[in-house]
């Protein structure tokens, strides 16, 4: 059974992008640089034992997780295949708007989808369809979003140009009075 300190250990690499330095690591668990150089090679080592899908590896002067190296085929086949994984609706609606109204805030794109956006506005970014393009000068200096070269790529388009005209797809005015003599209520 794992201590306390080993537990900490785990689920502070678990949440970690970088390596974590053994330094820090004492800091945060109030115990010495040698201690948790020995605690991480036992963990190592049971790990190890264990044959786990996963590795505690010391690279870069700290300590991190990562997929054991004999299973590399299985992670690759995941990574290759989880980039072309369909986006949702709510993902295309949010990147037409970033698309066509850029530069763009988190707030306008909320604004005009009606819902809030942060957790696609995320995913888009990780995937690497937006980024960051420029800040609002106005008050709070909100984050400006914008589509990236990968985005044109995966369109198969050269530039924001090449996007179809928005008209193509908004109904014309006998669709829009039939709609709205729909919506009336019967006087």
């Amino acid at each position: 059974m794992a201590s306390e300190e080993e537990r900490a250990i785990e689920a502070i690499l678990m949440v970690a992008e970088d390596p974590i330095e053994p330094g820090l690591l004492a800091q945060l668990l109030e115990v010495s640089v040698e201690r948790v150089e020995a605690m991480c090679t036992a963990l190592a080592e049971s790990y190890e034992a264990d044959d786990r899908g996963f590795a505690l590896v010391r690279v870069a002067g700290g300590y991190r997780f990562q997929s054991h190296p004999d299973l590399s085929p299985y992670v690759e086949r995941f990574v290759l295949e989880g980039q072309n994984a369909r986006m949702s609706s709510a993902a295309l609606e949010t990147l037409a708007i970033v698309a066509y109204k850029q530069p763009v805030s988190r707030a306008q794109v909320s604004a005009i989808r009606g819902v809030n956006v942060d957790g696609v506005m995320r995913t888009l970014q990780v995937r690497g369809y937006i980024e960051e393009v420029a800040r609002d000068p106005g008050p709070g200096q909100a984050v400006l979003y914008g589509t990236t070269r990968m985005f044109l790529e995966k369109l198969g388009l050269d530039t924001l140009d090449d996007l179809p005209p928005l008209g193509d797809f908004v109904p014309g005015p006998d669709v829009v009075e039939a709609l709205e003599q729909g919506l009336r209520p019967d006087a």
